[in-house]
């Protein structure tokens, strides 16, 4: 069993990034600039923002973190956004996910520059995705495909099974396997929860992808030996026995499922790392197509 490091992997992105923004300012051009818009006190969500302006720190980026109280109204976020899209300092930006219930997320997403969608979010980066046309991939699955690319993990032929259809993660990412390219060329399965006999479908699969936000679902008994789990899950759950009163735990029984796999991501430290990396790239993209 291998574990892949999403840390260490995104850490060697996040290097490869740095000498391409010492590049520039050595040149004297543009540096990227990500601008990030957070919409209340949600732990998981202050802990993923904070990750990325972090990553923009270490790579050399510019960073604007933007705070809203979830009082906001949806017209106030709305017009931030147009100003975001109208700054040409801004190179990308995103809004942060999940919003308060009475913020229409579609209607923000959709408000959003496509050109300024690092999140890869907007109908017209998906539409490109869907039709293998340029524009920003969605963040996560972006990150996984990147994973097994470092990994060299063989998908040509193989059985994927992708649990949880999400237009955020699952959905995007079984095109992406879908494809003819390396890594792809995988027969895709998308489950989800009307899915018949869902253990019998996923105990047949050489990777799966877990993503449905349920912790700790994916056990051994449904895994066969040798597969490839990547592990998308990040879910808060109390625990006394930590400092914080609470753990981060995935969608697969980690300790269990690891000693059947040929690889398996680990959460913390797996996909969520690739996902900021990807941001990353995307917005160093959307400056160069902005500012060659």
């Amino acid at each position: 069993m291998q574990i892949l490091d999403g840390k260490a992997t995104a850490k060697a992105i996040k290097n490869e990034l740095k000498e391409a923004v010492d590049t520039r300012k050595r040149n004297g051009k543009k540096i990227p600039h990500l601008a990030a818009i957070l919409v209340g006190s949600d732990g998981g969500s202050m802990t993923y923002v904070g990750a990325k302006v972090k990553a923009c720190d270490e790579i050399g980026f510019e960073s604007t973190l933007i705070r809203y109280d979830e009082t906001i109204s949806e017209q106030v976020l709305l017009d931030k956004i147009d100003a975001l899209n109208n700054d040409n300092s801004i190179d990308g930006f995103i809004v942060q996910l999940p919003l308060p219930a009475h913020i229409d997320e579609l209607k923000v997403t959709q408000a959003i520059d496509p050109r300024k969608d690092v999140d890869g979010f907007h109908p017209m980066n998906l539409g490109n995705m869907v039709l293998d046309l340029p524009g920003f991939l969605p963040a996560t699955p972006a990150g996984i495909i990147e994973l097994l690319r470092r990994y060299e993990i063989e998908t040509e032929g193989k059985e994927c099974v992708i649990i949880g259809r999400s237009n955020i993660v699952g959905t995007p990412l079984s095109i992406m396997l879908g494809r003819n390219k390396n890594p792809g060329n995988c027969t895709v399965t998308l489950t989800h929860s009307r899915t018949k006999n869902l253990k019998e479908v996923v105990s047949k699969a050489d990777i799966i992808v877990a993503a449905m936000g349920r912790p700790e679902f994916v056990t051994a008994d449904m895994v066969k030996e040798g597969a490839v789990v990547i592990d998308v899950g990040t879910t808060r759950v109390e625990d006394a026995t930590k400092k914080k009163g609470w753990a981060l735990k995935g969608d697969v029984k980690f300790d269990e499922v690891a000693e059947k796999c040929s690889y398996i991501s680990p959460v913390p430290g797996g996909v969520g790392p690739m996902t900021i990396a990807s941001l990353m790239i995307n917005t160093l993209r959307a400056m160069e197509l902005k500012n060659n």
